[in-house]
């Protein structure tokens, strides 16, 4: 089997749903972005909004969102859907604390992977054996991880010491680290709050401060990622399953066999996500502690319309919009109204632009809607912190769902020897 058949196989027209924002339009949207919250910290006076410490919280909270959004990702790029990504996560976060206070923090990591793994078999079995619905399937994952840790927890953290039902003992730090001179320099030059330059300053100086060494892996399973599924023959089978399975099992593609390995590193890099929650971000299993995530990465996956790089960026602004409770969020959130504002008013002259009036006049009114809200308003409630990044990714996911193509096949049934 010849990998350029499968390749012509894949082939497509572009669409008007598959169109990709190139790298010069994206680094200049970016660019409009840093530029608009600059100006916004000047106003507001919140400079916490990018400073090295913030960013830094932004990224270690995005790595949890990140993993999972790339679990998500190797999923449903052979054609299963993955709801379970939540309990993949809860069962890493639990494996990961067990394994972890006991054996050290790198044995945790690796129990934490196996965890998400178990959990992502169990999906495959009825999803690709049995042909059960994705969804159905991922929601009982999810309830049963949430059980099946809980009881787990009375049996094995309640005995241990400084341990109880819903928390594990402390577990051993992996370490952190820095640039040398690198970061000081920048968080130098970010206190001094200038106008775009101490910005950019405390962005890149969040990246490169206080760093674990599982941020980093986790980092660069982003490229790694891109590299298997785009540029390998591997990777070329396994999105074949997730487009057209009867064309590529034709062609000689295992597609049972993708499928199953697609799911268990899906698995895999949930259950990673869910060991850095409990090893990395508090250093302690909590009940409950997913909070969520395994979500918000999936809604990640699809903001990045099934690429890496789009995901990596969705999970950054997620992981960001998670970290204001964490930090100033109250005076944070607050001068963010006013940047959402600022951009939904860039928006409405696009839409003008395009001649798509209704939705410019609907945009045109929240807008007027969030600079009357930051106007006569010094700071929002703690409960508008909290929600935040709920609302974020559901204000996201409406905005950008005329531009997603999801994998033709993806959550579609299938047998072997179906095309036959």
């Amino acid at each position: 089997m010849s990998t350029a058949t499968i390749a012509k196989a894949l082939a497509k027209q572009p669409g008007k749903g598959s169109r990709r924002i190139s790298l010069p339009v994206l680094l200049l949207i970016i660019s409009g972005v840093l530029i608009l919250t600059s100006v916004v910290r000047l106003i507001t006076g919140a400079d916490g909004i990018t400073s090295t410490g913030q960013m830094s919280t932004a990224l270690r909270s995005a790595v949890p969102i990140g993993l999972a959004g790339l679990g998500g990702l190797w999923a449903e790029r052979a054609g299963v859907v993955n709801i379970g990504l939540e309990g993949m996560m809860i069962l890493g976060t639990w494996f990961g604390a067990w394994a972890g206070y006991q054996w050290g923090p790198w044995t945790g990591v690796l129990v934490g992977i196996v965890g998400g793994a178990l959990g992502a078999v169990l999906h495959a079995i009825a999803t690709v054996t049995f042909n059960v619905n994705h969804i159905v399937s991922g929601v009982a994952l999810n309830i049963l991880a949430l059980g099946t840790t809980r009881y787990l927890s009375k049996f094995t953290f309640e005995e241990a010491p400084q341990g109880s039902s819903k928390q594990s003992p402390p577990i051993e730090s992996l370490g952190t680290f820095d640039v040398p001179g690198l970061s000081s320099w920048l968080e130098t030059l970010n206190d001094k709050h200038w106008f775009l330059i101490s910005d950019i300053a405390g962005l890149v100086g969040g990246l490169i401060t206080d760093l674990s060494p599982l941020t980093v892996i986790a980092v660069a399973l982003v490229p790694a990622t891109w590299y298997v599924l785009w540029r390998t023959s591997f990777g070329l089978r396994l999105r074949s399953c997730g487009e057209n399975p009867i064309a590529a099992e034709s062609l000689g593609v295992n597609v049972i066999k993708y499928k199953y390995l697609a799911v268990i590193i899906s698995g895999g890099f949930a259950g990673l996500g869910g060991a850095f929650l409990s090893i990395v971000a508090s250093n302690v299993y909590l009940d409950g502690q997913t909070a969520g995530r395994g979500y918000i990465g999936l809604a990640a996956m699809i903001f990045g319309n099934w690429m890496p790089g789009g995901l990596a960026l969705g999970a950054g602004l997620f992981g960001y919009t998670d970290s204001l409770k964490l930090r100033g969020g109250v005076t944070n959130v607050h001068a963010l109204i006013l940047l959402l504002a600022i951009l939904l008013l860039v928006g409405v002259l696009y839409l003008a632009w395009k001649k798509k009036y209704v939705p410019a006049a609907v945009t045109a009114a929240i807008s007027a809607l969030m600079f009357v809200w930051y106007a006569t308003t010094n700071e929002v409630p703690n409960q508008v912190v909290t929600a935040t990044p709920y609302v974020i990714t559901l204000l996201v996911l409406s905005l950008s769902a005329q531009r997603l193509r999801m994998p033709k096949a993806d959550g579609m049934p299938y047998r072997k020897g179906q095309g036959k």
